[in-house]
């Protein structure tokens, strides 16, 4: 299974991450690429810490819910919402300059996968704590799901 904590499947990411372009169509969901970029370090800025978002887990999201979302082989379904703190139009980072998004994705996803951390991870705002694989394995099917919806 994938996970950002192999060296191929993080290199995978990054280089799904250069297909993406400010003009990049969406096959579904509401955000443009430049969103998505935005909505993607803002997660990952909730799990090391960098935002708070207020959690919204319920028994069913911690157990059942988690564990499906993590190691089912499945792709995870489309429009299912994101906490506010995360979502673009609401709570989330707006857009700036593309490449500087770009970067700091990048930035964030290096200290996502750093050995050792240099913070401690909170926890997820819908499956509540997360084990350093849960995290690693979560971080790589949220950025697969987002760049599949812009054809990476």
């Amino acid at each position: 299974m994938k996970t950002l904590a192999n060296p191929k499947d993080r290199d995978e990411i990054l280089q799904r991450l250069s297909a993406i372009a400010p003009s990049s169509q969406r096959r579904w969901g509401k955000m443009s690429a430049v969103q998505m970029i935005c909505h993607l370090c803002d997660a990952l800025r909730v799990s090391i810490g960098e935002i708070e978002a207020k959690p919204a887990d319920t028994f069913l999201s911690r157990t059942m819910l988690r564990w499906a979302a993590l190691w089912v082989p499945a792709q995870w379904p489309h429009g299912v919402r994101t906490v506010p703190e995360c979502e673009q139009g609401l709570g989330g980072t707006p857009p700036g300059q593309f490449e500087s998004d770009l970067i700091e994705l990048r930035r964030l996803l290096d200290r996502f996968t750093e050995q050792p951390r240099s913070f401690e991870w909170q926890a997820h705002p819908i499956f509540g704590p997360l084990s350093d694989r849960e995290w690693l394995r979560w971080g790589y099917l949220h950025m697969d799901h987002h760049l599949r919806q812009f054809g990476a």
